[in-house]
């Protein structure tokens, strides 16, 4: 069986994956709470391989670099992405890397994931990573779409349309979440849209 991969994405209501520096929002948009940072804490805690993009691998670095291991008790769910086993897809990163269980695959980014779920003895997870994702959703190779949605608007200041350039998908609701009353996680199963032949 291959493995399962899931595109794990955040975002506002009105689809946007973060903000641009005029947005004094925060983190999480600032809404997070509780249930919500426990359930990410054990998600992260799962046995998976994350893939991820150069520009967000980059972020990670900038925002996670100086986790250890000892930095779980006080943010698990950082700390729990640092150390998984991760691969990052990209043509301009060189190793060794500043980073534990990481490797850089060079190359087609389908065929990169092809490859990912056909050997990986684990399930396969993305965190953003809009670019990759979106291309990997229109060929074929995303089997859960996990979109966390907080309770803001930010048509002046949002970027990064999560969803701006895939093909038209029908989307099978797996499951749904409530989290500290006001963050909602749908996770999907996408299914190409085939246009009615009649």
């Amino acid at each position: 069986m291959p493995a399962s991969y899931t595109f794990d994405v955040l975002c506002s209501l009105d689809g946007y994956g973060s903000f641009g520096p005029e947005g004094d929002w925060g983190g999480y948009w600032g809404k997070q709470g509780p249930e919500f940072l426990a359930h990410r804490a054990e998600q992260y805690a799962a046995e998976m391989q994350l893939v991820l993009g150069a520009a967000t691998f980059r972020m990670f670095q900038k925002f996670l670099g100086t986790l250890s291991r000892d930095s779980e008790a006080s943010d698990p769910v950082n700390t729990r992405m640092k150390f998984q086993p991760t691969t990052v897809i990209s043509s301009t990163l060189d190793e060794p890397l500043d980073w534990p269980d990481v490797q850089v695959a060079r190359g087609d980014a389908v065929e990169i994931v092809t490859e990912l779920k056909r050997q990986s003895g684990r399930p396969l997870r993305s965190h953003g990573s809009l670019m990759l994702n979106n291309a990997l959703l229109n060929a074929g190779l995303v089997d859960y779409l996990q979109v966390t949605m907080f309770p803001v608007l930010t048509g002046c200041t949002g970027t990064g349309a999560i969803f701006a350039a895939v093909q038209d998908f029908d989307l099978e609701l797996v499951s749904e979440r409530v989290f500290d009353g006001r963050i909602v996680e749908l996770t999907y199963r996408p299914t190409a849209h085939l246009p009615n032949s009649g």
